[in-house]
């Protein structure tokens, strides 16, 4: 039997873990959150996601009880959490430092919180043991954080947060201080352990690839509001605005004016005297609105010929090419001044390129290739 597909925000019987109602958070005349609503819930792994100062790690800090709310209300499991002071919420952080006591074990380290609570010994130990199974870090119980890498330091701080068994955890940029190698391997190691604690875990990154490889669903957020909340397939292939198709990954934005040719399609009137660009949109445009195609440069395909059948085709020169191993990325300038992103995978060793530099190419794509914006 297919194992059931985890998407609780489809679910109207599901009730929120996290409510955010009408949250506005004020420091003077700067406003950080702008009247947010947005719901998070049970064993989700949820991503907030945007640039420096977009009012992403404000909401954390509203979470774990470091900030309150200027307007509005937080209600964790269905309680509201103003009241509640920091250390007696469900609710556990894990710092972009770590913040581990230098002078304790791994496993002292681990135990801090639970002796704090006065937990019995052998609860503490088998608690203790328990988190280093999971974390893949009995090897390394007696000794100091300075003994241990960055990857396990940051398991470390992993294991303590989750060992008084949190209802949430908050992660502040958990993997900003290590390598791209060992982030992306700590990546799924976070997937892992999420799934296997079912706690909730909200990701406060500025990294789109970390934010798409790990959340169940991202909210991407811009000036204190959040632009869209959705699964990363859907942000990254349905994005609802210019904004976050110009945020996830890397797009061509086409921008014309639309006028309808049948249902659901357009055409693109996009520079004087160049044939209109053919596509579909499930989006509703008046005639002569302004709209943006965006179209990612995997949907664009290069050719040295004008392809027979092609919904849209535009010739230009290659200008740039950016190798990157597994793809290239060619960057082709059109007649009109437009640069258009078009990128092949390298499938196979190749002593020289399909196209280099200088060459004249046609680039081309189907009419549901790209999606259509209003703004």
């Amino acid at each position: 039997m297919a194992t059931p597909v985890f998407e609780p925000w489809n679910d109207p019987d599901e009730k929120p873990l996290i409510q955010f109602q009408n949250v506005s958070k004020r420091f003077g005349d700067f406003t950080a959150i702008d009247d947010l609503t947005i719901d998070i819930f049970e064993r989700e792994f949820f991503a907030l996601l945007g640039p420096s100062g977009c009012g992403k790690t404000t909401m954390m800090r509203m979470l774990a009880g470091f900030e309150a709310p200027t307007e509005g209300k937080i209600f964790l499991a269905g309680q509201d959490i103003a009241p509640v002071p920091p250390n007696q919420r469900a609710v556990n952080m894990m710092f972009q430092s770590y913040a581990l006591f230098p002078h304790l074990s791994v496993w002292e380290n681990i135990a801090f919180g639970l002796k704090r609570e006065g937990m019995p010994r052998n609860e503490i130990n088998a608690r203790v043991d328990e988190m280093l199974r999971l974390t893949r870090l009995e090897k390394f119980a007696r000794r100091k954080p300075h003994q241990i890498s960055g990857g396990q330091r940051q398991r470390v701080a992993l294991a303590r947060s989750l060992a008084k068994a949190p209802k949430l955890l908050l992660l502040d940029e958990p993997l900003g201080a290590l390598d791209r190698k060992l982030r992306e391997e700590t990546q799924f190691e976070l997937m892992d352990i999420q799934e296997k604690t079912g706690t909730t875990f909200v990701i406060v990154t500025h990294d789109q690839e970390e934010a798409m490889t790990v959340a169940s669903r991202v909210a991407v957020m811009d000036n204190g509001q959040v632009k869209q909340v959705a699964t990363p397939a859907d942000i990254y292939e349905a994005p609802n605005s210019v904004y976050v198709a110009d945020f996830i990954g890397d797009v061509n934005l086409i921008e014309g004016k639309a006028t309808a040719t049948g249902k659901g399609s357009y055409a693109l009137h996009w520079r004087d005297g160049v044939e209109p660009l053919t596509v579909e949109s499930q989006n509703i445009f008046s005639d002569g609105q302004t709209a943006h195609l965006a179209i990612r440069p995997e949907k664009v395909t290069i050719s040295a010929d004008r392809p027979a059948k092609a919904a849209n085709a535009v010739q230009g020169k290659v200008l740039d090419i950016a190798y990157l191993g597994n793809l290239s990325t060619y960057h082709v300038e059109l007649p009109t001044g437009d640069v258009i992103k078009a990128q092949t995978a390298n499938t196979r060793r190749i002593s020289r390129r399909a196209y280099t530099w200088e060459d004249t190419v046609w680039l081309s794509w189907t009419a549901s290739g790209g999606i259509l914006l209003a703004n």
